[in-house]
């Protein structure tokens, strides 16, 4: 890493747990071990297509409780990671700017988002769990779910061994986005009555965060075309913006075939 300023944020509290992690530790088991992610995104799809075959003539598991839990554990999670880690985020812009915070990884040195960064990056290890109660409630499998949870793993464990710049935008986006669909999801499970309206936020906010991810891998391409420092590899470019693009496909369509075109078709009954 060239010899940039890095940030220094002043926490009002710092707590011991965050204080004693050793990020060079980590990123050095993940530079010998980040091809799990591969092992465990194989087991992954086993176990999610057998289990689906599986409950094929098995009656459905309700699972409201069990899923209200897992998801709590997950919407609490996700929203300390945000609260966590969006001061050293907005610090970087304030203070040194945007092109910095997408160039220069500092927030790897920060104690507090260092800690939170590897929370999130052994996390996408725990979310693949998230399919298992689709499977068990027999509830619709889409390719846009398991896609998601087993490319996300490898590109998180992937990318750790480099820690590239636009983690830091990365990681606090979908730690936000995630505090806010978990929660959805623990309250739908509680049997709360959720607006319609709700749901189509937060899928806006899973596009919003693909599109900004998309024009920040961009954005670095060309940094790096005119001879800046931008510390994310031209591997890490390519893999970055092939997902997420893909991603932003995915997402688009299911918003479009699940809030527009049945609000379309149901118009002719309104009318009538």
């Amino acid at each position: 890493m060239e010899n940039h300023p890095k940030t220094s944020v002043n926490y009002s509290v710092v707590f011991d747990f965050e204080k004693k992690i050793d990020s060079d530790s980590f990123a050095q088991w993940m530079t010998e071990n980040w091809t799990h992610s591969f092992v465990y995104s194989i087991v992954y799809l086993i176990v999610i297509f057998s289990g689906k075959v599986y409950m094929q003539k098995r009656p459905r598991y309700e699972l409201r409780t069990a899923l209200a839990i897992w998801s709590a554990i997950l919407a609490v999670f996700s929203l300390m990671g945000a609260i966590r880690t969006w001061p050293e985020f907005l610090h970087s812009i304030r203070h040194h700017g945007i092109e910095y915070s997408v160039c220069v990884p500092s927030y790897y040195y920060d104690k507090v988002f260092g800690f939170w960064a590897i929370l999130f990056t052994l996390s996408k290890v725990y979310e693949l769990g998230d399919t298992m109660f689709i499977i068990l409630r027999k509830q619709q499998l889409i390719f846009l779910h398991w896609y998601h949870h087993f490319a996300t793993l490898m590109y998180a464990w992937y990318s750790y061994t480099e820690y590239p710049a636009p983690a830091r935008w990365f990681i606090v986006m979908n730690y936000t986005v995630h505090a806010f669909m978990y929660t959805y999801y623990a309250l739908k499970a509680m049997k709360f009555n959720i607006p319609r309206w709700v749901n189509i936020i937060i899928t806006s906010m899973q596009l919003t965060q693909m599109i900004i991810a998309c024009a920040i891998n961009i954005w670095i391409y060309n940094i790096k075309k005119r001879g800046k420092f931008c510390h994310q590899s031209d591997g890490n470019i390519r893999i970055a913006l092939t997902m997420y693009l893909s991603y932003f496909i995915l997402f688009g369509h299911f918003f479009y075939t699940t809030y527009m075109v049945k609000k379309q078709s149901r118009s002719p009954k309104k009318i009538q």
